[in-house]
């Protein structure tokens, strides 16, 4: 069987991604009923193109920065693939796949996972997130 071509998939991802504002992006996740699993923000600047390479050589997608070599699949490193999705979904301005894996992970391991959360909202107010977005 014919292997696909990756290049043209993550082109595809990179064509589709989208930079949400703030309210936009609160908006969406209270739609898609995330106001009852994170009480605090774990976006990563709200766009959903993100990729962070981190130091352990695995790399972060997307809007809420999954994590590869747990959440998601890639060639990159080897995975557990826990929210059963390829790490490419991740990369586009539809954020379905990424709120369905996020609650995955605030199910198994609460919001303590993200380290952005650990360095930017923990123990912080952090109401300006939702100011002025008529929720």
């Amino acid at each position: 069987m014919r292997k696909p071509n990756t290049t043209f998939i993550l082109l595809v991802g990179v064509a589709n991604a989208k930079h949400f504002t703030r309210c936009e992006l609160a908006r969406t996740l209270q739609a898609a009923g995330m106001d009852g699993y994170f009480k605090r923000n774990t976006a990563s600047s709200y766009n959903s193109q993100t990729t962070t390479r981190n130091s352990d050589g695995s790399t972060s997608y997307g809007i809420f920065q999954i994590n590869n070599r747990r959440w998601c699949s890639s060639d990159q490193v080897p995975s557990y693939n826990s929210c059963r999705i390829s790490c490419s979904q991740l990369l586009t301005d539809d954020i379905t796949a990424d709120i369905e894996c996020a609650k995955t992970i605030a199910n198994q391991q609460s919001i303590l996972f993200w380290p952005g959360w650990q360095a930017n909202c923990q123990a912080r107010e952090l109401g300006q997130y939702i100011a002025g977005c008529e929720l």
